[in-house]
């Protein structure tokens, strides 16, 4: 992140001199937010894989003035890991300073139900898959709206490939279920 904010504001970082890297790169932030009035939002996925040294890194340049003068909006999405890293000691400093959190349960059926029939119909197509397909689609994406994303994205493919109007129970068998092995058994239990 350091490296990239650098070549945007063309202050060159060097590992010896991290301190007047730091310094320099916050100057030319406040500067350019003052110029822009607009305010940056970093969003970080996956924040429970980053190191406790980063993190303590993002809380120093989110902010100016002992926290008085906000430059930079983290958000920070990450499963459980996450929230107990945040408790861990050098990281509460910057756990103490996070305003919102939302911590998401596994999603219901029923949210998963309503999550895909609003897809549909923001997509234009509120009929596209069969009722029964979205009810097996809520019952195997586990609680995870990116898994019921990601198995309708690959049905819309192939559906796609094969220029089918409607995405039903039989494509989602043919595309998810796994090759049949039963064929060889057969023929081994037959000599």
């Amino acid at each position: 992140f350091y490296r990239e904010m650098g070549d945007v504001f063309a202050v060159p970082l060097k590992p010896h001199n991290r301190w007047g890297g730091f310094k320099v790169l916050r100057e030319r932030w406040i500067a350019h937010l003052e110029s822009t009035r607009r305010r940056a939002v970093l969003l970080i996925d996956e924040a429970q894989e980053m190191r406790p040294a980063v993190l303590s890194e993002l809380r120093l340049l989110a902010s100016a003035r002992f926290d008085s003068q906000p430059l930079l909006c983290v958000i920070l999405a990450g499963d459980a890991r996450l929230i107990d890293k945040l408790r861990r000691e050098e990281l509460l400093p910057l756990g103490s300073r996070i305003r919102t959190r939302l911590g998401l349960e596994h999603a219901s059926r029923d949210e998963l139900a309503a999550c895909i029939t609003h897809l549909l119909g923001i997509a234009g197509n509120a009929s596209l898959m069969t009722a029964q397909l979205r009810q097996t689609l809520c019952d195997h994406a586990a609680g995870n709206y990116r898994v019921l994303a990601t198995m309708a994205a690959e049905l819309l493919a192939v559906a796609a490939q094969r220029d089918l109007p409607k995405l039903d129970e039989k494509l989602y068998l043919e595309v998810f279920s796994p090759p049949d092995s039963t064929a060889p058994r057969r023929k081994a239990a037959a000599r």
